[in-house]
C-alpha cells in the first residue's frame, strides 16, 4: 500500500504534514512496508481513506528511516504497527483500555472500526431520535472530541475489537 498512501521518510516531511494539516485529523501509521501486520493495517487505511477524507488525512511513516527515529523514540514506538493521531498540530490521545493512551497499537480488524475511531459514521439526523446515548458515543470519536477542544477521547470500539498487548518497562 506504500504506493497508494503517502509515505514519509524524512523528519521535515512529518513536521510539515503535522503543522499544515488544519481542521482534519492526521493519522500517521508508523511501521514497515515489509511487515505482514503493517500491510494488513495499510489495506484497512487505504480502503478507508476516501470515506474519511472530509475530516481526516492518512499517511504512512517508514520506521526504518534514520531521520524518523526521533519520532519513534518520542512516541515510544516498540510495537508495529502503531498509529498516532493529530488535530491542528496537537497530539490526540485515546483511552482504549490500555496503559498507553498516546497511540493505537496493532491493526484495526475492519474498515468500519477505523472509521468509528476517527469519526463516527452515524448521521446527524439520527441524534434527536436516539437521545443522549448517541451523543455520548459521538463524543468518543477523535474528530468530534478534537472539535470540542479535547486532547484525549475514549475509544468507541467494544473491548473485543481492541488489540491487546502488554507494556514492558525497562529499568523499573
Amino acid at each position: 500500500m506504500e504506493y497508494l498512501l503517502p509515505t514519509l521518510r524524512e523528519k521535515r516531511e512529518v513536521d510539515s504534514l503535522i503543522r499544515d494539516t488544519i481542521d482534519k485529523v492526521l493519522v500517521l501509521r508508523f511501521g514497515r512496508s515489509s511487515d505482514a501486520v503493517c500491510l494488513q493495517l495499510d489495506d484497512v487505511l487505504y480502503k478507508s481513506a476516501r470515506d474519511v477524507s472530509r475530516f481526516a488525512k492518512v499517511a504512512l511513516v517508514d520506521m526504518d528511516s534514520e531521520e524518523i527515529q526521533v519520532y519513534v523514540k518520542y512516541f515510544d514506538i516498540t510495537f508495529m504497527p502503531s498509529t498516532v493521531f493529530f488535530f491542528n498540530a496537537h497530539h490526540m490521545k485515546m483511552d482504549s483500555g490500555s496503559a498507553d493512551h498516546t497511540k493505537w497499537v496493532g491493526t484495526f480488524q475492519r474498515k468500519q472500526d477505523f472509521i468509528d475511531v476517527v469519526e463516527s459514521t452515524l448521521m446527524p439526523q439520527l441524534l434527536s431520535s436516539f437521545g443522549p446515548i448517541i451523543l455520548e458515543y459521538l463524543d468518543k470519536a477523535i474528530y468530534r472530541g478534537a472539535m470540542k477542544g479535547k486532547l484525549i477521547v475514549s475509544c468507541p470500539l467494544p473491548p473485543e475489537r481492541i488489540p491487546k498487548f502488554q507494556l514492558l518497562y525497562k529499568d523499573v
